[in-house]
């Protein structure tokens, strides 16, 4: 491999550090119709009547859209294949307001300035109706989210919208009661994660207009080009080949875009006038009506006998999916199918769930996707169990996880065929000098400094489901251009699959142009989600290959006049083996231009029945001051199993990033409501993200397994890294304090009250 595991520059880095304008506002046209949502006051009320007749006499205002004008059509915004898990229980606009912030009217018009004038004129009468809060009350409840009789679930998961269920289920292998009767120690704990806000730097943002032929084109900030295609047919109730969506570059995504956020508003209104329109979400709306994590409350029950075998895991979750069901149904799966499976040699599992509605902001996707509630539960417990057995948390891991070739009933029944998880656990041992500084050190300051540790697992694409598709073709003078249609987000998926095409066709990865997502041109892919690009996308990249230097072979042989098996491909010539004759892939390009029935065009498919799951252990030192309770990350120490290492620069931020993004969602993040439900967190000054400043030191190693299903050995990488910082850096508090936080993020309030009721 020449091109593969290389620290290949990303393809669009220069062009991003130089300033060019390669994002969605910043080609929109200038005379774009500006719009702007006025949003709901109220957490559950009925508009009683709505008068847009001042506004609509402020100058230059073109439109204003209520429910009375937009198609009375149900749909989800869930960037998810068809059929959609998640119910279809969105209008564009509604009578019925469900939160906070949600979509009341459109207005669009020349100027912001004429827009937010407009917006401050529109009289609303609400008849404000009781608000289900509390998710704890929300089953059952006797106040209904979505009473609505066209509210319908196309996917059997549970849901009923007259029990305000977005989605309930159960598995179990085993009799899990009576082992965990028979189990010597056994830990039982509730953990709480908060909604969590992806916090890209680019918001939301879209901009649509008719072209020539009467088509709508939308341009958008997306991860899931196809799937808004289909998503904006549903919303507007028009043929999908009368939809063209193009990709521009991505500022940052985490899952955030993975639900159609903002790209039916500006669509409507261009419908409507004929005129391009675009819309982009401020801050504040990026914080109070988008698609956060969903908070997670979830119950685990461990249980081991006196050697340290775990023999029993019981968990049951109940998520917030908020006011629509968004990836509700999809994402409570993972807090158990990605935490359970990591503890293989138990002898039993349960796992049961519950995904309610309530009156409060839409949940939806987010790096980790519901693995990383679950993980900070199930690994937060087992570190529990390992002190109430007086047994190192490593060593207790080491007896139990899961090892290459085994079974794992609890992940779909899949076959671990590549895992270094025990080597992971070994080589961050010795990174944070485990031997030495665990349980923890008295610093004689006043401060303490205690170490954790957490294991993680993901998944590569979704599986029976996702698929990709990549094309390829040779042009004259022999370069090639690479079609894909998977959403580039700014992980360095064009570059890493250009490295893979490189390899396959021996040539440097700089020789392939690749071609960012448009639904007219590019072959289908599922999306940039569940960890899918590298692993699947990847592997449709080698069949195009494969494919490709068939055509080549053929074509070359035939312009030397021999038969094919006389000769192969260099990735510069094709030649004869027996003789010193050959043609340039340079000539053969530019004389396939004339003359010529065989394009020299490949195509290449894929779709996993597995998703092998990358792992990953990370370990924390913090420092406490015992006189406040602040806790300070010190060191963080991550060895990550992704397979194959592609491109170890990318593959090294990634997980950096990833790293402190759950260091926020340990230490600092938090979405807080009033008791009227409005999102207080509307803005960084009170939703806290960290800075360089306050991660500490992280430092990434790589421990390479071989996938024998994934593109040169690789499995993805992009979610695992997000999963262990809650449970490490939770762990090393309570090693250096004695105080087990179970509700996240851990503030110095929760460790001094706590270190105080200790002490009492």
């Amino acid at each position: 491999m020449k091109s593969v595991n290389a620290p290949i520059m990303k393809k669009d880095a220069m062009a991003l550090v130089t300033g060019k304008p390669v994002y969605t506002d910043d080609i929109a046209p200038k005379d774009c119709l500006v719009c702007k949502i006025l949003r709901s006051p109220h957490a559950h009320a009925l508009i009683e009547e709505i008068n847009t007749d001042i506004a609509m006499k402020v100058p230059g205002i073109e439109c204003i859209l209520t429910y009375e004008d937009v198609p009375d059509k149900r749909f989800t915004m869930a960037g998810q294949t068809y059929p959609e898990p998640s119910p279809y229980d969105r209008l564009i606009l509604d009578r019925r307001v469900r939160f906070v912030g949600d979509a009341v009217a459109i207005v669009a018009g020349k100027t912001e300035e004429a827009v937010e004038k407009a917006l401050k004129l529109i009289k609303v009468k609400y008849e404000v109706l009781e608000a289900v809060l509390d998710f704890h009350q929300a089953k059952d409840a006797k106040i209904l989210v979505h009473p609505e009789e066209n509210w319908k679930a196309l996917c059997d998961v549970g849901a009923d919208n007259k029990r305000n269920l977005c989605a309930t289920g159960s598995e179990q292998n085993g009799d899990v009661d009576k082992i965990l009767e028979d189990c010597d120690y056994v830990v039982e704990g509730t953990y709480h994660t908060q909604a969590n806000q992806q916090a890209m730097m680019e918001t939301f943002r879209t901009y649509t207009y008719m072209d020539t032929y009467g088509r709508l084109n939308v341009v958008s900030s997306t991860q899931i080009t196809f799937h808004v295609r289909r998503i904006l047919a549903n919303a507007l109730d028009i043929p999908k080949s009368q939809i063209r969506v193009i990709k521009p570059r991505i500022g940052g995504g985490f899952g955030a875009k993975q639900t159609v956020i903002t790209e039916v508003y500006p669509a409507i209104v261009t419908m409507k006038t004929g005129k391009p329109a675009k819309i982009v979400y401020t801050r504040e709306e990026s914080q109070i009506a988008s698609s956060p994590r969903h908070e997670m409350e979830v119950t685990v029950r461990v249980g081991a006998n006196k050697e340290g075998k775990i023999r029993a895991i019981d968990v049951y979750t109940l998520s917030n999916t908020g006011a629509f069901g968004e990836h509700g149904p999809t994402t409570v799966g993972l807090s158990g199918h990605k935490s359970i499976p990591m503890y293989g040699q138990a002898e039993a599992f349960r796992f049961a769930y519950d995904v309610v509605y309530t009156n409060k902001m839409s949940s939806g996707a987010y790096r980790g996707y519901g693995a990383t509630q679950g993980i900070f539960a199930v690994e937060s417990a087992v570190n529990e169990l390992a002190a109430k057995m007086q047994m190192d948390p490593v060593e207790l891991r080491l007896k139990n996880i899961v090892r290459e070739g085994d079974v794992m009933p609890a992940y779909y029944g899949e076959t671990a065929n590549s895992c270094a998880l025990d080597r992971c656990l070994l080589r961050a041992k010795e990174m944070i000098d485990w031997e030495k500084k665990y349980p923890a050190r008295d610093m004689g300051n006043g401060k303490v400094r205690g170490v954790g540790v957490a294991m993680a697992m993901q998944g590569s694409s979704i599986s029976k489901v996702d698929h990709a598709s990549v094309s390829i073709k040779v042009n004259d003078d022999g370069f090639y251009s690479l079609m894909i249609g998977a959403s580039d987000m700014g992980t360095g998926c064009d570059t890493i699959l250009a490295q893979m095409a490189a390899d396959c066709m021996d040539c440097s990865a700089d020789d392939f142009i690749v071609h960012g997502v448009d639904t007219d041109i590019s072959p289908y892919d599922s999306g940039s989600y569940a960890s899918s690009t590298t692993y699947l996308t990847g592997m449709a990249v080698v069949k195009a290959c494969d494919s490709l230097r068939e055509k080549i072979l053929a074509q070359g042989a035939k312009y030397l006049e021999c038969d094919v098996e006389e000769v192969d491909f260099d990735g510069q010539k094709v030649f004869m083996r027996s003789k010193d004759v050959s043609i340039s892939l340079k000539e053969i390009g530019n004389r396939v231009m004339t003359n010529n029935e065989e394009a020299l065009v490949a195509a290449g498919a894929h779709s996993s029945p597995v998703s092998p799951p990358p792992f990953m252990v990370g370990m924390a030192e913090v420092e406490v001051d015992k006189e406040t309770g602040k806790v300070e990350l010190i060191d963080y120490a991550a060895v990550v199993d992704c397979g194959t290492v592609v491109n170890p620069n990318l593959a090294r931020i990634q997980t950096e990033g990833g790293i402190a993004q759950g260091i926020g969602m340990a230490l600092y993040e938090n979405v807080v409501y009033n008791e009227k439900g409005q999102c207080l967190s509307n803005s960084f000054m009170q939703y806290k993200i960290p800075s360089r400043m306050d991660v500490g030191d992280i430092r990434v190693e790589f421990e390479s397994s071989y996938e024998p299903t994934g593109p040169f050995g690789a499995k993805s990488i992009g979610e695992v890294v997000i999963n262990t910082p809650s449970p490490a850096i939770a762990h090393a508090v309570y090693n250096a304090t004695g105080v087990q936080i179970k509700e996240l993020p851990i503030t110095s309030e929760k460790v001094y009250m706590g270190m105080q009721n200790n002490e009492n």
